[in-house]
């Protein structure tokens, strides 16, 4: 993982001329069957996940599996300000239409069921398409790690919202 965040930061300094959302798309190609970790933040990284009844609607929207269809969700977590995810973009899907479609539904279904107004995700996403030589296993190590790292919990499983599809995550356990 550090690779990957160095990755990030050098393309931040490589192309310096390029801000915000544009250099976020700069190079972003769509191939059905690659797996892509993604980032995506809330409007203004407000932490509105802090809300137990916004984390656990949003949680139930994003553990849907019809929600992600043609594409697959392999892991995510939904921090308080963000949301890592893991995903195999399916056939004939753009990467950032998933993404437009995974953000417009969760926030229609959180407004709508709590009552929460103005917007609730920011503008744009953060992609990686992972290589052969990076190891899904450690991707996701990575993304149900972040609660640790940001000293939420001790342990990731005493998280509620987050799932691996492999791993037996704890929104069945927790959050529901």
């Amino acid at each position: 993982m550090a690779a990957l965040i160095s990755l990030m930061q050098i393309d931040c300094m490589t192309y310096p001329h390029i801000s915000g959302y544009r250099q976020l798309r700069n190079g972003r190609r769509s191939i059905p069957g690659q797996l892509y970790l993604l980032t995506t933040v809330t409007h203004r990284r407000q932490p509105h996940f802090l809300d137990p009844s916004l984390a656990r609607t949003a949680a139930r929207v994003l553990s849907t599996s019809t929600l992600w269809f043609p594409s697959r969700c392999l892991s995510w977590v939904l921090m308080p300000d963000h949301w890592h995810g893991l995903i195999e973009l399916g056939e004939d899907v753009g990467l950032s239409t998933t993404v437009q479609r995974v953000k417009g539904v969760t926030a229609h279904i959180v407004k709508q069921q709590c009552a929460f107004e103005g917007p609730l995700w920011a503008k744009g996403f953060h992609d990686h398409a992972l290589r052969r030589d990076e190891s899904v296993e450690k991707v996701t190590g990575y993304i149900i790690a972040n609660p640790v790292r940001a000293r939420l919990v001790r342990d990731p499983m005493d998280y509620p919202y987050w799932d691996a599809c492999f791993m037996g995550g704890g929104i069945s356990a927790h959050a529901l």
